[in-house]
């Protein structure tokens, strides 16, 4: 099934007519990497033992966690991340949407949580998107970062699953590269920031994995990009 399917005709004129498409009154040169808050993120809750079901758009703003939360002490949780891009003639394009709920799935199951279905995941981030379409910017001028989350919400002591699960999406535009100037490389054989294999979490994108170093930027394929509007 073809990505763009998964959002019906009439969700995405919902979607369209928010007059999000407005994004004159941004300055693009002036936005700097990092976070930049968009209109609208993404959330959706399942208790254990249940499935993902029933999430909505939410204006973007703080979450509410408890302190004994599964990720706040155990590090329950893995994320995503992928681009939407505009083309010259207007329309906005994702980059391989399914592959990254595939491997959100591969990651849920790691960590011992439930996960949204591959259509559950294309469905919210389109959303998330169109919601927030006045922050992706002109073409050839950078792109929208969308960040997939999937967290153990629920309260938990001691070495077992969370009692509640969060999926969340929220965006932000990225115009100028992630990297400045020439990088500089450091190779180091002592310090494995995560075991691949059996008994390992490097096979898998865990909230863990990343704390002992900074990510990296991914190269992508443009050939294989979705048409969402």
């Amino acid at each position: 099934m073809a990505p763009s399917s998964l959002l019906t005709a009439s969700e995405s004129a919902a979607n369209s007519a928010d007059g999000g498409e407005s994004h004159g009154d941004i300055k693009w040169d002036e936005i700097e990497f990092g976070i930049v808050p968009t209109d609208f993120m993404y959330v959706m809750k399942c208790s254990k033992g249940e499935k993902f079901c029933d999430g909505s758009l939410t204006p973007y703003g703080n979450i509410e966690l408890t302190p004994s939360a599964a990720i706040l002490n155990y590090g329950q949780g893995v994320f995503e991340g992928l681009k939407a891009y505009r083309t010259e003639d207007g329309r906005i394009l994702l980059f391989r949407p399914e592959e990254n709920a595939e491997r959100m799935e591969t990651g849920a199951e790691r960590m011992c949580m439930p996960s949204p279905s591959i259509e559950q995941f294309v469905i919210a981030v389109k959303q998330t998107v169109l919601a927030n379409k006045r922050w992706v910017p002109p073409a050839g001028k950078g792109s929208l970062y969308i960040r997939p989350l999937l967290i153990g919400s629920g309260s938990v002591l001691g070495l077992a699953p969370a009692t509640e699960y969060t999926f969340l999406i929220f965006t932000t535009p990225t115009v100028k590269s992630y990297h400045k100037g020439p990088l500089k490389l450091v190779i180091r054989d002592g310090l494995h920031r995560a075991i691949y294999g059996r008994g390992g979490t490097g096979g898998v994108k865990s909230v863990t994995n990343y704390s002992p170093v900074r990510n990296t930027m991914q190269p992508f394929n443009h050939s294989f990009m979705h048409g969402i509007n």
